[in-house]
């Protein structure tokens, strides 16, 4: 008998496409009143049910339609997609999604996701610049003699550093570059890709999860609550210590067993086929020279240059994406490849990610189908009447699982953020907590959920590592559980204490 194998990330994102298409059958259609402002000319436009109104942008029309958020926050610019406006949801006429809004759903995901898969596609090309070159190969053998006895400050210091990012900036589709540069260094440590996949995966994780400064998440979700962005800040500071602190140990511990007894590798069975397509070599027959030097030294730039710009001038994928072009072109001249061959290297490469690419569209089409299918803010309607009356342990913990419930439907944290809070925090006055308490759930439940979410980034990140979804549960659902347990623990210690 043939063993059946677990389907690909492609066919996992098409199932849930259809399940969600076949819930907009079920669940009614609904819509809260959102409230824009617009910065030309300082006003807000509130858009209902077939209306569309011109509000004075002043703290007395927020007031009067029950929105506890300083006029401040929109007309600096912290709040800048529209908001859901308290007590103004309505049932609307049903739109469910049949067959051809489902088959519609991955092309307009793809169109819809062009930034970040253009992003992608354009690493691949750099990567397979990089490759000919011979510098990472060169570069890779001297880190692993460096590093001989001491592999294990890898994991240390990338977990670090990617959850650094994560909880400042929001680093989070920008680590789909790192796999395929982290990846033959941790191979040629003697780790499996696994390794490699949660010190990356699970550092951007936990930094998003316990979101400090990052204002994708924190910043703007006590914005939409109406409070100040650092109330809270330092128990999310405690917790972001000690999760990340949980989450090395348990990667260690994982990597020291596989390095010793490499059979026990969850992914063993795939050990000679992601060598190989990684290029593991530790013996490189290329000396490190200056030229070599210098293109790592340009590869290396365009990461910072990256970070530098996302981080500190409103970069996005645009931006990102201009920069890989630029450093693709700058290493074909240091590296003196020929036009034809530089072409071609760059198309193989980006082709080699295309599968990812379409991962990611695949994915935005399922959120495609859940707004067409209007169903998002009747979800959100049911969860917010779901907490009446609760004890406030009760309460917030029922928060966090909400809000990971949420997170399926709508993995944007920024979209979560404004959509949710408005109707979210004043539910933390009526229990007796502070506010900081539902933007605390909302970061620690969506970031939770994360680690396993499908309609997240995981399974483009393991269709580049070339691991299985279900080789990942496998690894992954442990720590969840610790971690989940550690959350729940810390968040009602927190409204107690």
């Amino acid at each position: 008998m043939k063993k059946i194998k677990f389907p690909t990330a492609q066919t996992i994102l098409f199932i849930i496409a259809g399940l969600v298409a076949i819930l907009t059958w079920f669940i009614p259609s609904g819509k809260f009143d959102s409230l824009a402002y617009n910065k030309n000319e300082n006003t807000f436009t509130r858009t209902s049910l077939n209306k569309i109104e011109t509000l004075e942008a002043s703290q007395e029309t927020l007031d009067t339609l029950d929105i506890k958020i300083p006029i401040e926050k929109f007309t600096s610019g912290d709040i800048w997609k529209p908001i859901s406006i308290p007590n103004t949801y309505h049932k609307v006429d049903d739109t469910p999604q049949g067959i051809v809004a489902f088959i519609k759903s991955p092309i307009k995901g793809i169109i819809e996701a062009a930034d970040i898969i253009f992003l992608v596609l354009f690493i691949g090309g750099l990567i397979g610049i990089m490759n000919i070159t011979g510098a990472f190969e060169s570069g890779i053998a001297w880190l692993a003699s460096v590093l001989k006895g001491k592999e294990y400050l890898l994991i240390i210091f990338v977990t670090i550093l990617i959850a650094v990012g994560g909880t400042t900036f929001g680093l989070a589709e920008e680590t789909i570059a790192f796999y395929p540069i982290l990846i033959p260094i941790f191979l040629a440590a003697k780790y499996d890709a696994m390794v490699p996949l949660a010190c990356i995966y699970v550092g951007s994780s936990i930094g998003t999860t316990f979101s400090t400064t990052n204002p994708f998440s924190s910043i703007i979700a006590s914005d939409a609550a109406g409070i100040n962005w650092t109330v809270g800040l330092t128990g999310r500071i405690i917790m972001l210590v000690l999760g990340t602190l949980i989450c090395i140990l348990y990667i260690l511990r994982y990597a020291q067993r596989v390095k010793k007894y490499p059979s026990k590798s969850i992914i063993f069975s795939q050990k000679e086929e992601i060598e190989k397509h990684f290029g593991n070599s530790t013996h490189s027959t290329i000396p490190l020279n200056n030229r070599l030097r210098l293109i790592l030294f340009t590869f290396i730039m365009c990461f910072f240059v990256m970070i530098y710009g996302v981080s500190q001038l409103e970069w996005w994928f645009l931006e990102m994406t201009t920069v890989f072009f630029v450093g693709v072109i700058i290493i074909g001249f240091i590296a003196k490849i020929d036009e034809y061959t530089f072409v071609e290297t760059f198309v193989k490469g980006a082709s080699e990610l295309l599968g990812v690419a379409l991962i990611i569209g695949i994915a935005r089409g399922v959120t495609i189908l859940m707004v067409d299918g209007q169903i998002s803010d009747t979800l959100l309607y049911y969860a917010s009447n779901a907490t009446n009356g609760m004890n406030k342990g009760i309460f917030i913990n029922a928060m966090l699982y909400i809000y990971g419930g949420l997170s399926f439907f709508i993995p944007s944290s920024s979209g979560m953020a404004v959509l949710t809070m408005p109707i979210m925090s004043p539910l933390a006055d009526g229990v007796g907590i502070g506010r900081e308490a539902i933007v605390n759930a909302y970061q620690y439940g969506m970031g939770l959920f994360a680690f396993i979410s499908p309609t997240g980034l995981i399974l483009a990140s393991l269709a580049i590592v070339k691991v299985g979804y279900d080789k990942w549960l496998k690894f992954i659902i442990p720590l969840v559980i610790i971690l989940t347990v550690f959350t729940m623990v810390m968040l009602t210690a927190s409204i107690y204490l």
